[in-house]
């Protein structure tokens, strides 16, 4: 029940260098992020103790493949041949190395689980796309990617947790709209580091803006009108997503998902008031752990 696993601060910790890693074994690109510098509870005591491990094991193989297309030192063809290998590994292809150890323990959480490597692979086809498209040219293309760099963790966790009886779409949502949250409240950064955008450049073009803007130290007026519009449609999303936590199977998951919708409220109406070229947005602590205690009380409202 996430956006992406991309990288992404926890309130009140500090994110680490792109470029501060060691390799792993050649392949991996480890950035140093972990399950503490993201905007959702990863793998949280909200989940049932007995899944937390493979939740684990699934956040391990999607921050490594995430680190691998993230990573500025890697040229296009380097990202795509590792993230290949990843594949290759979790979809027990190629025999057990070290390398791809992460992919190879994920094939064995899939196989203890009994859930479809699809969800696996799907990230790995977002992640190299990220290697060799920067820019998405409508919503709907930005949507597409969302669908197979974000969707892929919620219905892992949905299928983990005995599903919904409204299906995947709720949560489709959810996952997408944190996606494009974590889009905004990085976009500084990620034209900056990787010249990689992911506001829709139609909408750019008719508030009379270009990338470049993304560049300055603040948002100018035409690209506030941009964030704004993408604002807009990321609370459709969450509209769309509002019936996520009555569905679920697990009441625990119920719990995690509601917790995770009043986080991403919060960034939305946060990202409406804050510049985030200025600094980033994000929520205290306080205000973090608030939305998991309403999380938490769903259930018994």
């Amino acid at each position: 029940m996430t956006g992406s696993v991309a990288a992404r601060p926890q309130p009140g910790g500090q994110g680490a260098s792109r470029r501060g890693a060691t390799a792993v074994d050649g392949v991996e690109t480890p950035s140093g992020k972990d399950a503490a510098y993201e905007n959702f509870p990863v793998g949280s005591w909200l989940l049932p103790a007995a899944v937390r491990p493979h939740v684990a094991v699934f956040y391990a193989f999607a921050r490594a493949i995430d680190d691998i297309a993230d990573s500025p030192d890697l040229a296009s063809d380097d990202k795509l041949r590792r993230l290949d290998g990843f594949d290759a590994a979790v979809t027990g292809v190629a025999p057990e190395q070290p390398a791809f150890a992460k992919a190879h323990a994920m094939r064995r959480t899939l196989a203890a689980t009994g859930i479809t490597d699809r969800h696996c692979r799907d990230l790995i086809e977002a992640f190299k796309q990220d290697a060799v498209q920067n820019r998405y040219r409508t919503w709907d293309d930005l949507i597409a990617y969302c669908n197979r760099s974000a969707a892929p963790v919620g219905r892992f966790l949905l299928d983990l947790h005995g599903g919904s009886r409204h299906g995947y779409g709720p949560c489709d949502a959810l996952c997408n709209a944190l996606q494009v949250i974590n889009h905004l409240q990085d976009c500084g950064d990620d034209y900056r580091t990787l010249d990689r955008v992911y506001l829709p450049l139609d909408w750019m073009e008719e508030a009379g803006t270009d990338v470049s803007a993304l560049g300055g130290a603040s948002t100018t007026p035409a690209l506030r009108r941009v964030i704004d519009r993408t604002l807009d449609h990321t609370e459709t999303l969450l509209a769309e997503a509002a019936p996520l936590p009555s569905g679920l199977a697990s009441r625990r998951l119920a719990m995690e998902s509601a917790a995770i919708l009043a986080i991403a409220g919060a960034l939305v109406r946060r990202l409406r008031r804050r510049d985030p070229l200025a600094r980033r947005v994000q929520l205290t602590k306080a205000e973090y752990l608030a939305c998991c205690v309403r999380g938490a009380a769903f259930t018994v409202l």
